[in-house]
């Protein structure tokens, strides 16, 4: 069953910085757009970039704008995401998700999900 595994999450104060990673178990996630989501607890699960094949990335949350980048590695099969800056509202679980098509902001567009990974960002 191909879905991506993310790893990176943990632990930060504020203003650190972690880098999330996204690998395309059984896929090339260069054939696909890849994005990163998160749900907060009370919210419903948002994007926040998207990297397509070949094309620019897209940002969806205009409050990460300036301290997170989506980035990619084919070579490596991986997506990153690195978060520079947290802040307590940044703290969610990160999902990477796939889908064969171009970038989306809807959870509900992309056919493939990891099992996400915790980000907590506290003093």
């Amino acid at each position: 069953q191909w879905q991506p595994v993310e790893s990176g999450g943990g632990l930060v104060q504020p203003g650190g910085s972690l880098r999330l990673s996204c690998a395309g178990s059984g896929f090339a996630l260069g054939d696909r757009s890849v994005a990163w989501f998160r749900h907060a607890p009370g919210n419903e699960r948002k994007g926040v970039s998207c990297i397509p094949p070949g094309g620019r990335t897209i940002n969806y949350a205009e409050s990460v704008e300036g301290r997170f980048t989506i980035s990619t590695d084919s070579a490596k099969n991986m997506v990153y995401l690195q978060m520079n800056n947290l802040q307590p509202d940044d703290t969610a679980v990160y999902y990477c998700a796939a889908r064969t098509t171009w970038c989306a902001s809807s959870a509900s567009d992309y056919h493939w999900w990891g099992q996400g990974t915790q980000v907590t960002v506290s003093p």
